[in-house]
Protein backbone atom coordinates (compact mmCIF):
# COMPACT_ATOMS: atom_id res chain seq x y z
CA UNK A 1 0.00 0.00 0.00
CA UNK A 2 1.23 3.76 -0.92
CA UNK A 3 2.67 5.43 2.06
CA UNK A 4 3.24 8.55 -0.31
CA UNK A 5 1.24 10.19 -2.92
CA UNK A 6 3.59 12.61 -5.28
CA UNK A 7 1.67 15.04 -7.45
CA UNK A 8 2.40 17.14 -10.13
CA UNK A 9 0.90 20.26 -9.69
CA UNK A 10 -0.76 22.48 -13.34
CA UNK A 11 -3.16 19.98 -15.03
CA UNK A 12 -3.05 17.70 -12.48
CA UNK A 13 -4.52 20.15 -8.78
CA UNK A 14 -5.17 22.92 -11.14
CA UNK A 15 -6.25 23.98 -14.36
CA UNK A 16 -4.01 26.33 -15.50
CA UNK A 17 -2.97 25.33 -18.97
CA UNK A 18 -5.04 28.20 -20.23
CA UNK A 19 -2.99 31.10 -18.51
CA UNK A 20 0.42 28.81 -19.43
CA UNK A 21 -0.25 29.26 -23.12
CA UNK A 22 -1.44 32.88 -23.19
CA UNK A 23 1.51 33.68 -20.92
CA UNK A 24 4.25 31.83 -23.00
CA UNK A 25 2.72 33.21 -26.40
CA UNK A 26 2.87 37.06 -24.98
CA UNK A 27 6.51 36.16 -24.09
CA UNK A 28 7.78 34.82 -27.55
CA UNK A 29 6.05 38.09 -29.02
CA UNK A 30 7.62 40.42 -26.62
CA UNK A 31 10.94 39.13 -27.95
CA UNK A 32 9.85 38.97 -31.63
CA UNK A 33 9.95 35.20 -31.96
CA UNK A 34 8.05 33.20 -33.97
CA UNK A 35 4.31 32.45 -32.64
CA UNK A 36 3.63 29.65 -30.91
CA UNK A 37 0.28 27.50 -31.29
CA UNK A 38 -2.03 26.42 -28.43
CA UNK A 39 -0.97 23.02 -29.26
CA UNK A 40 2.57 23.27 -28.90
CA UNK A 41 3.21 25.27 -25.61
CA UNK A 42 0.20 23.00 -24.09
CA UNK A 43 2.69 20.10 -25.24
CA UNK A 44 5.57 21.64 -23.17
CA UNK A 45 3.50 21.73 -19.94
CA UNK A 46 5.33 19.90 -17.37
CA UNK A 47 9.04 20.88 -18.35
CA UNK A 48 11.23 23.35 -16.78
CA UNK A 49 11.15 26.42 -18.36
CA UNK A 50 14.64 26.58 -20.13
CA UNK A 51 13.48 23.22 -21.57
CA UNK A 52 10.37 24.31 -22.49
CA UNK A 53 11.71 27.08 -24.47
CA UNK A 54 14.12 25.09 -26.25
CA UNK A 55 11.72 22.66 -27.20
CA UNK A 56 9.44 25.57 -28.19
CA UNK A 57 12.05 27.62 -29.77
CA UNK A 58 14.81 25.34 -32.17
CA UNK A 59 17.82 26.12 -31.69
CA UNK A 60 17.38 29.06 -29.58
CA UNK A 61 19.76 31.28 -28.45
CA UNK A 62 21.03 30.22 -25.10
CA UNK A 63 20.77 34.53 -23.94
CA UNK A 64 17.20 34.67 -25.06
CA UNK A 65 16.46 31.79 -22.36
CA UNK A 66 16.47 33.95 -19.41
CA UNK A 67 14.85 36.88 -21.55
CA UNK A 68 11.78 34.24 -22.13
CA UNK A 69 11.29 33.76 -18.34
CA UNK A 70 11.12 36.89 -17.11
CA UNK A 71 8.53 37.63 -19.88
CA UNK A 72 6.52 34.63 -18.93
CA UNK A 73 7.08 35.31 -14.95
CA UNK A 74 5.94 38.29 -15.96
CA UNK A 75 2.86 37.52 -17.91
CA UNK A 76 2.22 34.56 -15.45
CA UNK A 77 2.64 35.77 -12.21
CA UNK A 78 1.36 39.16 -12.38
CA UNK A 79 -0.31 40.56 -15.66
CA UNK A 80 -1.93 37.64 -17.04
CA UNK A 81 -5.54 37.86 -15.71
CA UNK A 82 -6.86 34.20 -17.53
CA UNK A 83 -8.68 32.80 -14.67
CA UNK A 84 -7.18 29.41 -12.82
CA UNK A 85 -9.00 27.21 -10.66
CA UNK A 86 -8.82 24.18 -8.43
CA UNK A 87 -10.35 21.43 -10.60
CA UNK A 88 -13.09 20.01 -9.15
CA UNK A 89 -12.65 18.18 -5.64
CA UNK A 90 -9.46 18.73 -5.40
CA UNK A 91 -8.96 20.56 -1.62
CA UNK A 92 -11.18 18.06 -0.30
CA UNK A 93 -9.99 14.97 -1.52
CA UNK A 94 -6.12 16.61 -0.41
CA UNK A 95 -7.50 16.84 3.28
CA UNK A 96 -9.49 13.54 3.15
CA UNK A 97 -6.52 12.04 2.40
CA UNK A 98 -4.41 13.37 4.68
CA UNK A 99 -6.86 12.31 6.89
CA UNK A 100 -6.63 8.57 6.48
CA UNK A 101 -2.61 9.14 6.72
CA UNK A 102 -1.54 9.38 3.25
CA UNK A 103 2.09 11.39 3.34
CA UNK A 104 1.35 14.08 0.30
CA UNK A 105 4.44 15.67 -1.90
CA UNK A 106 4.34 17.80 -5.24
CA UNK A 107 7.10 17.36 -7.90
CA UNK A 108 6.30 20.23 -10.45
CA UNK A 109 8.02 21.98 -13.61
CA UNK A 110 6.93 25.49 -11.82
CA UNK A 111 9.65 27.45 -10.35
CA UNK A 112 10.03 27.73 -6.67
CA UNK A 113 8.71 31.31 -6.99
CA UNK A 114 5.44 29.56 -8.87
CA UNK A 115 4.61 27.15 -6.83
CA UNK A 116 5.10 29.46 -3.28
CA UNK A 117 2.66 31.74 -5.57
CA UNK A 118 0.00 29.24 -6.33
CA UNK A 119 0.89 28.00 -2.37
CA UNK A 120 -0.41 31.29 -0.98
CA UNK A 121 -3.39 31.95 -3.58
CA UNK A 122 -4.70 28.52 -2.89
CA UNK A 123 -3.87 27.84 1.17
CA UNK A 124 -2.94 24.44 0.46
CA UNK A 125 0.66 24.32 1.44
CA UNK A 126 0.01 23.07 4.85
CA UNK A 127 -1.18 19.79 3.36
CA UNK A 128 2.36 18.95 1.46
CA UNK A 129 5.20 16.97 3.90
CA UNK A 130 7.81 18.18 0.86
CA UNK A 131 7.90 19.63 -3.16
CA UNK A 132 10.17 19.84 -5.67
CA UNK A 133 10.74 22.68 -8.04
CA UNK A 134 12.30 21.59 -11.67
CA UNK A 135 14.53 25.38 -10.83
CA UNK A 136 16.07 23.39 -7.97
CA UNK A 137 16.75 19.59 -9.70
CA UNK A 138 16.89 18.29 -12.83
CA UNK A 139 14.07 18.92 -15.37
CA UNK A 140 11.19 16.53 -15.96
CA UNK A 141 11.21 13.46 -17.17
CA UNK A 142 14.35 13.25 -15.22
CA UNK A 143 13.76 11.15 -11.91
CA UNK A 144 15.98 13.20 -9.76
CA UNK A 145 13.35 15.30 -8.02
CA UNK A 146 11.64 12.25 -7.08
CA UNK A 147 14.44 10.50 -5.98
CA UNK A 148 15.45 13.76 -3.97
CA UNK A 149 11.64 13.25 -2.27
CA UNK A 150 11.89 9.94 -1.38
CA UNK A 151 15.56 10.48 0.09
CA UNK A 152 13.97 13.02 2.26
CA UNK A 153 11.35 11.59 3.35
CA UNK A 154 12.84 7.86 3.84
CA UNK A 155 11.11 5.97 1.25
CA UNK A 156 11.82 4.08 -1.38
CA UNK A 157 9.99 3.84 -4.96
CA UNK A 158 7.68 1.02 -3.98
CA UNK A 159 6.14 3.34 -1.00
CA UNK A 160 5.27 6.03 -3.46
CA UNK A 161 3.22 6.73 -6.75
CA UNK A 162 3.36 10.13 -8.91
CA UNK A 163 0.36 10.99 -9.74
CA UNK A 164 -0.06 13.42 -13.20
CA UNK A 165 -1.45 14.55 -16.68
CA UNK A 166 1.68 14.56 -18.90
CA UNK A 167 3.91 12.11 -20.60
CA UNK A 168 7.06 14.33 -18.53
CA UNK A 169 5.03 13.09 -15.43
CA UNK A 170 4.58 9.59 -16.22
CA UNK A 171 8.18 9.15 -17.95
CA UNK A 172 9.62 10.05 -14.48
CA UNK A 173 8.11 8.07 -12.33
CA UNK A 174 8.84 4.92 -14.52
CA UNK A 175 12.11 5.68 -14.24
CA UNK A 176 11.84 6.51 -10.92
CA UNK A 177 10.52 2.67 -10.57
CA UNK A 178 7.09 3.98 -9.00
CA UNK A 179 3.81 3.35 -9.70
CA UNK A 180 1.89 6.06 -11.62
CA UNK A 181 -1.18 7.56 -12.28
CA UNK A 182 -2.56 9.19 -15.25
CA UNK A 183 -4.88 12.39 -15.30
CA UNK A 184 -7.56 12.23 -17.91
CA UNK A 185 -8.18 15.41 -17.60
CA UNK A 186 -4.70 17.38 -18.29
CA UNK A 187 -2.84 18.64 -20.69
CA UNK A 188 -1.79 15.50 -22.59
CA UNK A 189 -4.45 13.51 -24.23
CA UNK A 190 -4.76 10.19 -22.15
CA UNK A 191 -3.82 7.93 -25.69
CA UNK A 192 -0.11 9.07 -24.92
CA UNK A 193 -0.04 8.14 -21.03
CA UNK A 194 -1.23 4.90 -21.60
CA UNK A 195 1.94 4.08 -22.76
CA UNK A 196 3.28 3.95 -19.27
CA UNK A 197 1.20 1.92 -17.64
CA UNK A 198 -0.44 3.84 -15.16
CA UNK A 199 -1.94 1.28 -12.55
CA UNK A 200 -5.17 4.05 -12.44
CA UNK A 201 -6.70 6.84 -15.26
CA UNK A 202 -8.13 9.22 -13.18
CA UNK A 203 -10.90 11.33 -14.75
CA UNK A 204 -12.26 13.20 -12.00
CA UNK A 205 -9.35 14.01 -8.76
CA UNK A 206 -12.30 12.26 -6.40
CA UNK A 207 -11.35 9.21 -8.27
CA UNK A 208 -8.22 8.97 -6.34
CA UNK A 209 -9.73 8.44 -2.87
CA UNK A 210 -11.98 6.28 -4.40
CA UNK A 211 -9.80 4.09 -5.45
CA UNK A 212 -7.39 4.03 -2.87
CA UNK A 213 -9.78 2.95 -0.58
CA UNK A 214 -11.04 -0.02 -2.66
CA UNK A 215 -7.59 -0.91 -3.23
CA UNK A 216 -7.37 -0.47 0.90
CA UNK A 217 -10.32 -2.68 1.31
CA UNK A 218 -8.92 -5.36 -1.17
CA UNK A 219 -6.45 -6.24 1.10
CA UNK A 220 -8.19 -6.98 4.09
Amino acid sequence: MYKLLIFDWDGTVIDSAARIISSMQKAAQDLSQPELTDEAVRNIIGLGLPEAIRVLIPGVDDSLIPQMRERYGHYYLGVDETPTELFEGVEQTLNNLKDKGYRLAVATGKSRRGLNRVFEDTGLEYLFETSRCADETTSKPHPHMLEEILEETGLTSSDAVMIGDTEFDLEMGVRAGMDTIAVSYGAHHVDRLTAYNPVLIMDRFPDLESWLVEKSLNRI
